[in-house]
């Protein structure tokens, strides 16, 4: 407990799965959290359920002017940002020759695209703390074993989170060279049992086979729980971490091992 007392959160894709999970423990550990999310009804919902120094507010990552309204509340509530994690993402399925152009535009305008909005107000906003106290921050894109990896099917999603991979590299050598003392670090899961994951097998002809078929890729043979990205989330959130920028935090029960 304690881990991220007097801390600051933002986190994007808040009302439900890993970005719930994650404001969860973060307030456990003593932050005071804002989450976002374009489910206005989920994300009152999720804020309730958490309860403590939680807020929510209704937030389109794609839209330059609804960060920026976002980062004055924040800043009018709070008056600093610590962490800011970027959550928010969705994925659809699609080999290079069956995805739309539409669909492509979807995925890159979400899972890049907003990610690169987060970083450039989570750095703008994050250094005036650090100018004021010398604290630093911390910037937690969360990509995918998918922006490691290929997958025959995952064209538009593995090329945004791909670019959320190597975003987050620019982001800390930036930041490193200008002194902001703000760390940029992704955090790359597999197949965790998050509403998302679950649209994959539920959906599914035979959603039992389905399932089973998505744990015999994981060498640990089973789904990832929403926690398990939660505890990577506040770890980098934490001083614990305060060595670590631009780098992958891996979590994906040995798929990038094999």
């Amino acid at each position: 407990m304690g881990r991220l007392n007097n801390k600051v959160a933002l986190i994007t894709g808040g009302a439900s799965g890993l970005g719930k999970e994650s404001a969860r423990r973060m307030i456990e550990e003593g932050a005071r959290v804002v989450i976002t999310d374009i489910n206005a009804e989920l994300g009152e919902a999720t804020a309730e359920e958490i309860g403590g120094d939680v807020l929510f507010l209704d937030h389109d990552v794609t839209h330059e002017a609804g960060w920026q309204a976002v980062i004055e509340v924040v800043l009018t509530r709070h008056g600093r940002l610590d962490a800011l994690v970027n959550g928010a993402g969705i994925g659809t399925m699609g080999d290079i020759e069956e995805t739309s152009y539409a669909d492509w535009q979807r995925v890159q305008a979400v899972n890049s695209d907003g990610v690169f909005l987060g970083c450039k107000y989570g750095v703008a906003t994050i250094k005036q703390t650090s100018r004021e106290e010398g604290s630093g921050g911390s910037i937690i894109n969360i990509s995918s074993v998918a922006g490691l990896i290929g997958g025959h099917n995952l064209a538009a999603y593995n090329a945004s989170k791909g670019a959320v991979r190597l975003l987050t590299k620019s982001v800390a050598l930036h930041c490193a060279r200008k002194g902001y003392k703000i760390r940029c670090n992704s955090v790359h899961p597999t197949f965790i049992d998050t509403p998302m994951v679950q649209a994959m097998y539920q959906n599914a002809p035979d959603p039992d086979k389905m399932k089973a078929k998505l744990e015999r890729q994981i060498p640990l043979g089973h789904l990832g729980a929403p926690d398990d990205i939660a505890w990577a989330v506040v770890y980098l959130a934490s001083e614990e971490s305060k060595f670590m920028t631009g780098t992958e935090f891996v979590v994906d029960g040995g798929i990038t091992a094999m």
